[in-house]
């Protein structure tokens, strides 16, 4: 699930044009959490999820691997 997490999430940050720190601020998290994610270090908890995710014009679940299409 990480490794899938890291994939879409930095796939979605490239497709924008953003840079860690551009989607870090978007959704008001640390760039090391958008760092860690997209290393497959870790999963963040469900509000930073959610936050990346709206970020993103996604869901959390498509992010996880729960529907694979994106929104």
């Amino acid at each position: 699930m990480r490794e899938l997490l890291a994939k879409r999430v930095q796939t979605l940050r490239v497709q924008k044009r953003w840079s860690q720190m551009n989607l870090a601020k978007a959704a008001g998290v640390p760039q090391s959490t958008i760092s860690d994610i997209e290393s497959a270090k870790r999963i963040p908890r469900g509000d930073s999820l959610s936050k990346i995710a709206l970020s993103l014009g996604t869901t959390t679940s498509y992010l996880l691997g729960e529907i694979e299409k994106a929104s």
